[in-house]
């Protein structure tokens, strides 16, 4: 039987990375592992927290349909290599990507039966209180945010379910009924 594949976005403080840890811990869910260009940060290892690819190494990849969505981002490349999801899919093992908002639609064209899962809050201002108590970005980073936050909320109707996280133990409960479902 093949695994299931859930993709998971949503707007920076959502919660959807707590959630989605979470959730893998408890359901032994392996990380998919994205591939990208940057230089790796201090500890990083290749294989394990990414995959350290060169640009000329990443664009052949593009050119060869090798991904199921990639993006240029602040001038490096991320993506979902399609062989580490299928090879973990064909073995029967659920994967999760978290991913932006675009690169979800874009690999729910590629891979029709994937399962779309939308994080948010209740509102805007829970939004705004939990990037603020984070205090780990400055005023100028938390307005970027919440202006991308409105966007992001402009595509959850094309998502298959949402999750509104006003409780970390509900929400876990909730991704897990979907996956199960």
């Amino acid at each position: 039987m093949k695994g299931k594949l859930i993709i998971v976005s949503g707007p920076s403080g959502s919660g959807k990375s707590t959630v989605t840890k979470l959730v893998k811990d408890r359901l032994n869910i392996p990380l998919s592992i994205s591939a990208t260009t940057r230089q790796p940060r201090t500890g990083e290892i290749n294989g394990k927290d990414y995959f350290f690819l060169t640009k000329e190494i990443f664009e052949q990849k593009i050119k060869n349909d090798e991904f199921y969505e990639y993006a240029n981002v602040h001038g490096n490349y991320y993506g979902t290599l399609k062989e580490v999801v299928e090879n973990n899919l064909s073995k029967g093992l659920n994967v999760i990507l978290e991913i932006d908002v675009q690169g979800a639609l874009i690999a729910k064209e590629k891979k029709k039966d994937a399962i779309l899962v939308f994080f948010r809050t209740k509102d805007m201002e829970t939004l705004e209180n939990r990037l603020r108590n984070r205090k780990t970005d400055t005023e100028e980073v938390i307005q970027l945010r919440l202006k991308n936050a409105a966007k992001e909320l402009e595509y959850e109707p094309k998502y298959d379910y949402t999750i509104i996280n006003n409780d970390i133990k509900h929400s876990c409960q909730e991704l897990i009924d979907i996956i199960n479902s």
